[in-house]
């Protein structure tokens, strides 16, 4: 994350004034605050023994005979010091220099988390009213990354939301950096909790308050910029991503020399954005102008990684010769530099092998799959769970394409398994029980597909995802789920949802759009509301003869679903239609009949 704020204790810093006590453990005082929150230790611990002033009152409530004249006894002098030494403004910087020190030692972060809290407790008792405290906003900032690299993010989320109202913008640049920190750590914890939407929301406002403190052009800007495109691509937001991208490209060619790494790690980006978009050319454009960059810096495995990229462009592209030349390149260098066995290797291997099965050698095609599961079966130290479950997820698509659906579900199911612990990866794991839903159903286990697919919209909810057109999709296969169930009416609310959704984020004549348009036509017919089915189809097949043409296979299936329909209604449609001549382009991409599956009598589409 760009921008941390130090958190050094300041060299001019008074020295301590204070003394503690050896027989007292800083990380269990005898006497805690109550506004200390309690960090549990992974040893077991004795239960605390009760204070002095608790054996006094005891002593009060039950006095004996021989102690009944005898004064209540005071506080000890470590209780007092606990509890009043977080007044003495030189303790808060003591402690979290102490935490720092804590971990930078290795003796874990349970210790350092206590002494976070309590010189988080003892800058804010020392803050003058009114006044924002730097040193507060900093000890927060410490305390909610020691909570993050316990997993506990949750617990971080209240710390940083404190953090981000200490500070004050309007008294100089330290406060704006603080506040600007802030956001953007508060940011990262969303990510790792999955929820995409605050996430995004709390770079933004950080990069609001860097520009206004730095100005639009300052390189520090670009570099937030291009992190916050990153968090737009992960989003599927690539309309916003290929702004920030655009801004970012601008600073660095002010900022940095021509064909600087700066300049080809946005252009990687860029290019990832105009792929997403289908602008192939522009893509293999910024591309080539990033290898070149990064050939001029004498990166070699980085050019390799771009030749993947580009490979991936030709494919595309259709340019199959192009994009083999381009892997092999890229094939060669990994391994002269990376070894056989490394992830790189089984990356180019997965491509290879998608290549060769889109160009219908199946034999190549396995043959890669194969080199490439055994790399992944026996990883090299340091590989990540989640090179080997993309890995994984991107060979299932190729067994699912070659009607292995079997085989596809037992990679998904490795992938999910290795990625179930891993924070920040919610999105990714609906994505991928989408897929085995998907699996599921092909095969005719329709109760586990349901359920795949429940478990995928619950994620995908909780990340905020709810308004993506992946999420309308999945919302249309669980309702097919539920039709072959019998479950109707929880059908007809899946397709109702995911219409609204496919509307706004696909417009009513994408071919996803229709298909629930269609399913949710078939769901009333079988509720019995002709009434609605009839108004539903009607509309298709108006969208058909006006704007899409009436070429599409399905138009007759449809057209012959609603006479039907208004037959058993008593009514008729008197409408010709439309001239195909100006309505399709012949060169247009072909239509979805042969993965078009109907639920016999209804209608359904998947």
């Amino acid at each position: 994350m760009p921008g941390l704020v130090s958190v050094k204790t300041p060299p001019d810093a008074p020295p301590l004034r204070i003394s503690v006590s050896e027989t007292q453990t800083p990380t269990q005082p005898q006497r805690s605050d109550p506004g200390i929150p309690k960090t549990p230790s992974p040893h077991p611990k004795r239960l605390p023994s009760p204070s002095a002033s608790a054996s006094a009152s005891a002593s009060r409530s039950k006095p004996s005979p021989d102690r009944r004249s005898k004064k209540p006894q005071p506080d000890s002098p470590n209780q007092i010091l606990s509890e009043a030494s977080l007044d003495n403004p030189d303790l808060g910087p003591f402690l979290l220099k102490l935490a720092r020190d804590t971990i930078a030692s290795g003796e874990g972060p349970i210790k350092a988390l206590d002494y976070a809290v309590r010189a988080s407790k003892s800058f804010e008792r020392c803050a003058v009213d009114g006044e924002p405290s730097l040193d507060l906003a900093m000890s927060l900032h410490v305390l909610a990354a020691i909570y993050c690299s316990l997993g506990r993010f949750e617990e971080a989320v209240p710390v940083l939301e404190r953090a981000i109202q200490v500070p004050d913008v309007s008294r100089g640049s330290d406060h704006a950096l603080a506040a600007f920190s802030g956001h953007m750590q508060l940011g990262d914890t969303y990510s790792m909790l999955g929820q995409v939407d605050r996430s995004i929301s709390c770079y933004e406002e950080g990069l609001k308050i860097q520009i206004e403190a730095l100005g639009d052009t300052d390189p520090r800007v670009g570099e937030t910029c291009r992190y916050l495109a990153e968090a737009h691509v992960q989003a599927m937001q690539f309309d916003r991503a290929e702004e920030l991208c655009k801004k970012t490209l601008e600073i660095h060619h002010v900022h940095s020399e021509p064909a600087s790494l700066e300049e080809a790690a946005d252009r990687r980006l860029m290019a990832l954005v105009c792929e997403a978009k289908g602008d192939y050319e522009a893509a293999l454009e910024h591309l080539v102008l990033a290898s070149m960059a990064m050939i001029a810096n004498g990166q070699d495995n980085e050019v390799a990684s771009i030749d993947v990229s580009i490979g991936n462009i030709y494919m595309s592209l259709c340019r199959f010769d192009e994009a083999i030349f381009s892997y092999q390149k890229a094939l060669t260098v990994f391994k002269s530099s990376k070894g056989d066995s490394h992830p790189s290797v089984a990356s180019v291997f997965v491509r290879l092998a998608d290549l060769y099965h889109r160009t219908g050698k199946l034999r190549e095609s396995k043959s890669y799959c194969e080199n490439a599961l055994r790399i992944f079966a026996k990883p090299v130290p340091g590989t990540t769970a989640e090179e080997i479950a993309g890995g994984l997820t991107e060979i299932s698509a190729i067994y699912e394409s070659v009607d292995e659906p079997e085989e596809a579900l037992k990679l998904l199911q490795k992938a999910m398994k290795l990625l179930e612990d891993k924070p920040g990866q919610q999105s990714t794991i609906a994505g991928i029980e989408a897929r085995m839903g998907v699996m599921f159903y092909m095969v005719g286990r329709y109760e586990e597909a349901r359920n795949s697919f429940e478990s995928a919209i619950a994620k995908l909810r909780a990340s905020g995802e709810r308004k993506s057109a992946f999420f309308g999709v999945v919302l249309n296969q669980m309702g097919l789920a539920c039709v072959q169930l019998f479950k109707i009416d929880e059908a007809a609310e899946l397709f109702e949802e995911a219409r609204g959704i496919l509307e706004q984020e696909c417009g009513s004549c994408h071919q996803d759009t229709i298909g629930v348009y269609s399913n949710l036509a078939a769901t009333y017919d079988a509720m019995g509301r002709v009434e609605d089915a009839i108004q539903i189809l009607e509309y298709v097949l108006k969208l058909r003869e006006e704007k899409l043409g009436i070429a599409n296979p399905d138009f007759e299936d449809e057209k012959r679903r609603l006479a039907e329909l208004l037959k058993e209604a008593g009514k008729t449609r008197d409408r010709k239609a439309k001239s195909l001549e100006n309505l399709i382009d012949p060169n247009s991409k072909k239509t979805k009949k042969e993965v078009t599956k109907r639920w016999p009598g209804l209608g359904f589409r998947i």
